[in-house]
């Protein structure tokens, strides 16, 4: 396993994806599929999901079972269940929408290395870099509503961008822009969360203190 090769990966998601996805083309063209088949990447997420979530179970002031039933919730439905429901319809959608060449596919393991690499910025700008500023943000100030939901907001756009650049690295896709037409959406109901005084990072602490 290239934890080397991994970690860059993981660091390129954040500053410059685009040469993620450069990398995978270069695969398609040596190993003849555009899939990780490292699983260096699959491990270090592991360990950024463990260490990210014990991070937010401490904010909360989890127990430690508590806390470990929160890491199994963020891995099993926030990652991975999630990640094969989008992976899966997106796979569908571009091969029956999107495909120019009847000959080529999206592979349904490259759509779901699209959503981790797509989940990993998300990851890190929620349950990492917002944890530093809690404190500010659980408040019921207007400045605490504004600086959680825009983490929300950068996080989410960030998602979607990263989702477009997968799918538009793949030459024989058209349309691709598609994909970037969630963050619109996103912006209006930012807006509204903005008017109406909704917290979305306290609405996410509670949700979770609920289903512990």
């Amino acid at each position: 396993m290239d934890f080397e090769f991994g970690s860059w990966q993981m660091l390129h998601l954040l500053i410059a994806p685009q040469k993620v996805y450069r990398n995978f083309q270069y695969r398609k063209q040596t190993k003849d599929q555009f899939a990780r088949d490292d699983p260096a990447f699959l491990v270090l997420l592991a360990g950024l999901l463990c260490v990210t979530s014990c991070c937010f179970g401490f904010v909360l002031g989890l127990s430690l079972p508590d806390t470990l039933k929160l890491l199994t919730w963020i891995v099993v439905i926030d990652c991975i269940g999630s990640g094969l429901l989008i992976a899966t319809g997106l796979w569908w959608f571009s091969n029956r929408y999107l495909r120019t060449v009847s000959t080529n596919d999206v592979e349904w393991a490259y759509a779901f290395d699209v959503h981790l690499n797509s989940f990993v910025p998300l990851l890190i700008v929620l349950h990492g870099v917002q944890l530093i500023f809690v404190s500010i943000i659980k408040q019921t100030w207007f400045l605490s509503i504004l600086v959680g939901n825009t983490f929300w907001l950068v996080s989410l756009s960030y998602y979607f961008y990263i989702t477009f650049l997968g799918y538009s690295a793949l030459n024989f896709l058209r349309k691709t822009t598609i994909f970037l037409m969630p963050m619109v959406p996103i912006a209006l109901i930012y807006l509204f969360s903005l008017m109406v005084g909704w917290n979305f990072t306290s609405s996410l602490m509670s949700f979770y203190k609920a289903r512990l």
